[in-house]
């Protein structure tokens, strides 16, 4: 299985690893950074997490001052003879007086070992603290400021962090930890009690509800909505998938037969590429997306012994991306993430992030062969998010707890057991077949190498008549895997998703 699904999977956490794991982050299995391992400690005997406190608030959305109550708190997980063997934290942003039917959205980020605090803190929460856009560094001030583009004036939102992320944390030892919350099967499970138990103990059963993840987050949502349909009781309204990637099993290897690896990363790099020219549209992708399904793979299947084959391919490649067509050659028109994001810059010394190209560092050893240095943009996001969420739980909710915040597990991630046997696209179908009133919204950013918006627009393409007609939507916008850093995006992403919200009422 080629193992690129992992990183979009993932909020790469192996790009922060450094050296050898940084652009091969679609092709490593994300392990624990080196100096990130610490001893477990065994949280069996610690005392349990204070109740939950709650604080008013408001803010400007949308051009309109809300007030709200948000909460931090914590709920249990219980295993079959009752013991607690985990406490998960949530952070809940209510409109007090609002109707019974208002809708609720539960929102996950991925990792796995992600905490919500990047959906939270940096999309569709009530406050923001700036992240993602060129030119921020981790020591800038993590300070909140209003969100213009939060969610919240039309819907509740209650962000979860997963066992081991945020504040959450498992009450038993490693091994049983790993059994219970690590495994995808499990993971779901327990998620799906957590989000029926937060609906009954707030009296939203009879509410609107929808969900909404990134990254591996978009990959738990479908399951989530399918088992919470059917061995939870609780039906969904629609999901919202920020920059999944869906089906990783289908893409295969990128050194087999298949031309899925090679495509699906391309578009991304030819909408960087029309980007740094000022002619990124989804008018100026359509020729490069329909010469991808068809030209491309003609070429691709003929094979570098076909000499005319891969001389057409090797120059349209060089031609949509960019890069220098002699390399191109060399390459017989293969182009992988890592020299993409290093060569299209060489001159300047720079590298671009897979999570969106056009985020820039300098390269800190551009003589070495072998890439030396961190994701751009992954390694300046962990500090300003990280102390923002510490500081808005801690001070201004009030909710006081003696321990260390994950915004990024590089442990969870490594224990995690990655069996892939699980199918998001199947539970998608399944999920909106049962319900013809459900609706799915998948956005992207155009130029997003970890999760490429090309195989979520395959898949749609593939799927059942009931599945289109404007149940299932894709939508894109300029940026990357964290487009709504992007104000612009991120204002695009909210008019959509309220679109979609107003019409499913």
């Amino acid at each position: 299985m080629r193992t690129v699904s992992l990183a979009c999977l993932a909020l790469s956490l192996a790009l922060a690893a450094g050296p050898a794991a940084t652009y091969a982050a679609d092709k490593s299995d994300h392990g624990q950074a080196p100096e990130a391992k610490e001893e477990k400690k065994d949280d069996s005997q610690l005392a349990p997490f204070p109740a939950a406190k709650s604080v008013k608030q408001s803010a400007v959305i949308g051009g309109k001052t809300v007030s709200y109550v948000a909460t931090v708190g914590a709920l249990p997980v219980k295993d079959e003879k009752g013991k607690t063997i985990g406490e998960v934290v949530y952070t809940a942003y209510t409109v007090p007086g609002a109707p019974a039917n208002r809708p609720v959205t539960f929102a996950f980020n991925g990792g796995p070992g992600a905490a919500s605090v990047y959906l939270n803190l940096g999309a569709i929460g009530p406050k923001r603290v700036q992240f993602g856009a060129q030119g921020d560094a981790p020591s800038d001030p993590a300070v909140l400021h209003d969100n213009a583009n939060s969610w919240l004036d039309f819907t509740d939102l209650v962000f979860i962090d997963p066992i081991g992320t945020g504040f959450s944390r498992s009450r038993v030892d490693a091994e049983a930890t790993k059994k219970a919350f690590f495994t995808s099967e499990n993971d779901i499970k327990y998620l799906s009690r957590i989000v029926y138990d937060w609906l009954n103990t707030n009296g939203r059963l009879t509410s609107r509800k929808y969900l909404a993840g990134e990254s591996y987050g978009g990959y738990r949502v479908p399951r989530l909505a399918y088992y919470l349909q059917t061995q939870m009781g609780v039906g969904i309204n629609g999901m919202t998938l920020v920059s999944p990637y869906l089906d990783p099993p289908a893409i295969g290897d990128d050194d087999g037969l298949s031309p899925l690896p090679w495509m699906l990363n391309l578009p991304a790099m030819a909408a960087g590429h029309l980007e740094r020219e000022g002619k990124l549209s989804a008018e100026a992708m359509a020729p490069i997306e329909q010469y991808l399904k068809t030209e491309y793979v003609a070429d691709f299947l003929a094979g570098p012994k076909d000499k005319a084959a891969t001389d057409r391919l090797s120059a349209k490649v060089a031609e949509i991306t960019g890069l220098d067509p002699a390399l191109v050659r060399r390459m017989n028109g293969r182009v992988d993430i890592g020299t993409y994001l290093r060569e299209i810059r060489r001159d300047q010394g720079l590298v671009g992030s897979v999570y969106d190209s056009n985020f820039t560092a300098f390269d800190p050893f551009p003589a070495s062969a072998r890439p030396q240095y961190g994701d751009p943009l992954l390694t300046t996001l962990i500090a300003p998010t990280t102390s923002a969420m510490v500081d808005f739980v801690t001070r201004q909710v009030g909710w006081k707890v003696d321990a260390r915040y994950n915004a990024l597990s590089f442990e969870v991630n490594e224990a995690w057991d990655r069996d892939n046997t699980d199918n998001p696209v199947k539970d998608l179908r399944q999920a909106i077949s049962i319900d013809p009133k459900m609706t799915v919204d998948i956005v992207h950013g155009w130029d997003d190498l970890s999760c490429p918006y090309f195989g979520s627009r395959l898949i749609i393409s593939q799927m059942p008549e009931f599945g289109r007609a404007d149940r299932v939507n894709l939508h894109m916008y300029p940026g990357g895997h964290m487009f709504y850093s992007r104000t612009d995006s991120g204002a695009a992403l909210r008019r959509d998703i309220m679109a979609s919200y107003r019409a499913g009422a």
